[in-house]
């Protein structure tokens, strides 16, 4: 079967792949999904994680443009967001 490069994550036809996963980590998977919910949870799994390696790869990018983050900066709006008046009285 051909793969279709084109696709992206979650999208394109479904086919069979084989992987291979430590027991434990099978028992755990089948009792939370259920044998017939493997592949979904699987599949949701690898698209979040995708979704973090690209966030992380653009995360990177910016700081080697940009330089850091200011941390002070972050932990101020994070504040605000939060409604946290007494952090928020130094926000940027």
């Amino acid at each position: 079967m051909a793969t279709t490069p084109d696709s992206a994550p979650g999208e394109g036809p479904v086919r069979p792949v084989s992987v291979s996963l430590h027991e434990g980590t099978i028992a755990a998977l089948k009792a939370r999904t259920g044998k017939r919910g493997m592949s979904a949870y699987v599949e949701a799994l690898i698209q979040r994680q995708l979704e973090r390696d690209r966030l992380r790869e653009l995360i990177d990018d910016a700081e080697a443009e940009h330089g850091p983050v200011d941390q002070a900066a972050v932990d101020a709006k994070r504040a605000l967001l939060r409604g946290d008046t007494a952090g928020s009285a130094d926000a940027a």
